[in-house]
């Protein structure tokens, strides 16, 4: 009876690990169902959201968003009298940038055109990840400020990783880490997504706050309107005729040594000129003074 007990009791152990455990691919997908369902997410071909830019010391800045697919956005956003653009066709990133003394159309840095590329993807990249060549591993739960989450580890088809924080309750993202290439140099980011309402049978976040570790400047855009399958012509994304290349950080950096091996000889040349001219001081200092002394009866 015992040896029965123990063996009916192993048996409903094994029988109840299923109904607790969960997998990367059943989190996703009741993330789609909280999200409102795929087929109402691959509805969307495209959207416009107005709101405001918030960082610090009180700087405010209105911007509208547009994106369109299978790859475009389009930002834009107003300061001052000015108004930025930051844009993707698909293919190519560039942007105006009026508030850094660039007027004129630029394409963008290899490293943010593939930032850009990312971010292109209307439906995220949780959505047919696997047709995009990405991989999901679900590395358990953690907590979120007080809240728990399914923690999925992304690997994107290119191999950079991305942490993303499922809320357990209401299987909506609530966060996501990452590292990326900036100007050359490797940051680590995060990003928070907060106030979800609906929107045409989709539950939207209207809060997105984003920080670079170790830097204590955030970003956080306000959505006060979102549109759904607006009218948005392709020659909104598209890079304008003329627009200049993008500027090498590489040869920034060159640019950066030649100025400083420039200032170094300048400052050496200087020196042996002081050099010189303290010498030829002292000779006719020496000059003078034999000159006197002969003088003398």
């Amino acid at each position: 009876m015992l040896r029965k007990a123990i063996a009916g009791f192993a048996l409903a152990a094994l029988m109840a690990v299923p109904a607790f455990a969960q997998t990367a691919d059943e989190v996703i997908a009741k993330n789609m169902e909280a999200r409102g369902g795929l087929d109402k997410i691959k509805a969307i071909k495209a959207s416009r959201t107005t709101g405001k830019m918030v960082m610090g010391q009180g700087f405010e800045a209105p911007f509208v968003m547009m994106e369109k697919r299978p790859r475009q956005t389009r930002m834009e956003f107003s300061f001052q009298g000015m108004t930025g653009v930051q844009a993707y066709d698909g293919k190519n990133g560039w942007a105006i940038m009026p508030f850094m003394g660039k007027k004129e159309p630029e394409a963008v840095p290899a490293d943010q055109n593939k930032m850009m590329d990312e971010q292109a993807d209307m439906d995220g990249p949780l959505v047919d990840y696997k047709t995009k060549g990405h991989k999901v591993e679900l590395l358990g739960k953690e907590q979120v400020e007080g809240a728990d989450t399914y923690k999925l580890k992304l690997t994107l088809k290119g191999g950079e990783t991305r942490t993303i924080y499922i809320d357990a309750e209401s299987y909506l993202e609530i966060k996501m880490q990452g590292k990326r290439m900036v100007r050359g140099q490797e940051v680590e980011g995060e990003t928070t997504y907060g106030d979800y309402k609906e929107v045409g049978g989709l539950m939207i976040p209207h809060s997105i706050e984003s920080s670079v570790k170790d830097m204590p400047q955030k970003q956080k855009l306000v959505f006060e309107k979102v549109e759904l399958n607006v009218d948005l012509p392709d020659s909104l994304f598209a890079m304008p005729a003329g627009t200049k290349p993008a500027a090498e950080p590489e040869k920034k950096a060159d640019a950066a040594k030649a100025d400083a091996k420039a200032a170094d000889a300048a400052k050496a040349g200087e020196t042996k000129t002081a050099d010189a001219a303290k010498t030829e001081a002292a000779k006719t200092d020496a000059a003078k003074a034999d000159a006197t002394k002969k003088k003398k009866p």
